[in-house]
């Protein structure tokens, strides 16, 4: 794998190709594959401390998350998505683990679809909630205690 390129950049610093390629997987996995109708372009991409994170492959856009801060100062991770031709090669893991990197021993949370709450789990995110829907499909919230709080 060592024609993958780990790339970051806060969303307001990114140039408009790389936005628009970024924006263009999301909107090809969560709206076109996943055939839902729902407001990709939610505007927490443009605050302030937003951050993409992706892997490149031979210039494309092998998967790809973007980072928050919630209001309380939490880390969210979001968005995550892999391209269709790169599921299967665990490029989501390692930016995932990137992600968790930069993220260092903060809790942290995201929102799951269900059937990858296992997945999730492997990277010591856990069950906060109940399941609900979202465009219609099952989700769930899911926290990952700080790692603090996990060696206490």
């Amino acid at each position: 794998m060592t024609d993958l390129e780990f790339r970051s950049a806060r969303t307001l610093d990114l140039d408009v190709v790389h936005l628009y390629r970024l924006l263009r997987l999301r909107v090809d996995v969560f709206v076109v594959e996943q055939q839902r109708t729902y407001p990709e372009l939610d505007g927490r991409d443009l605050e302030p401390g937003a951050r993409q994170l992706w892997y490149e492959r031979h210039g494309e856009i092998a998967a790809a998350l973007r980072l928050l801060r919630d209001s309380d100062g939490s880390p969210r991770i979001g968005r995550l998505c892999t391209s269709r031709r790169e599921r299967g090669s665990d490029v989501a893991g390692m930016l995932l683990g990137k992600a968790l990197d930069m993220v260092g021993d903060l809790p942290c949370v995201l929102e799951a679809q269900v059937d990858l709450e296992a997945w999730y789990g492997r990277f010591g995110f856990v069950r906060d909630g109940a399941a609900y829907r979202d465009s219609d499909i099952a989700h769930v919230q899911m926290r990952r205690p700080g790692l603090r709080a996990r060696s206490a």
